[in-house]
């Protein structure tokens, strides 16, 4: 965002949006089933109040190594989410399948994007010139 610039704001109400991310890794022990559990829960989780969108994404360098990506409207629709059926549900199908406890994370996003995506420039730049 240039510095400046308005935060973007939902035109329905007007007010700013404060973007909620959720980063769930899951190792697993047994991964063709885990994914099967991972694949239906973001089916029903896409569809729950204030979910903007859920990615899930399989390791190169880890098989069997999986990451949910999501975002929700707030940090309420976020908590309200965790305590819900289709969490619990996930989370009791997940019972035999993973190799360790799930590295669950919240973030946020940053008003100075522009300052991060100058630095990633300047990583890439000198990457591409090791080349």
């Amino acid at each position: 965002m240039e510095e400046g610039a308005a935060a973007p704001s939902d035109e329905t109400t007007g007010h700013d949006i404060e973007l909620a991310i959720v980063t769930l890794r899951f190792d697993a022990a047994d991964p063709a089933s885990l994914l099967a559990v991972l694949s239906k829960y973001v089916v029903l989780t896409r569809m729950e109040p204030g979910c903007r969108n859920v990615d899930l994404c399989a390791s190169y360098t880890h098989p069997g190594r999986y990451l949910l990506i999501q975002k929700w409207d707030s940090v309420e629709a976020q908590r309200a989410h965790f305590d819900s059926p289709v969490m619990v549900e996930m989370a009791k199908s997940c019972t035999g399948l993973l190799s360790a406890p799930p590295d669950i994370d919240l973030w946020r996003s940053e008003e100075h994007t522009s300052e991060l995506q100058s630095h990633s420039d300047l990583v890439c730049r000198l990457l591409l010139e090791k080349k």
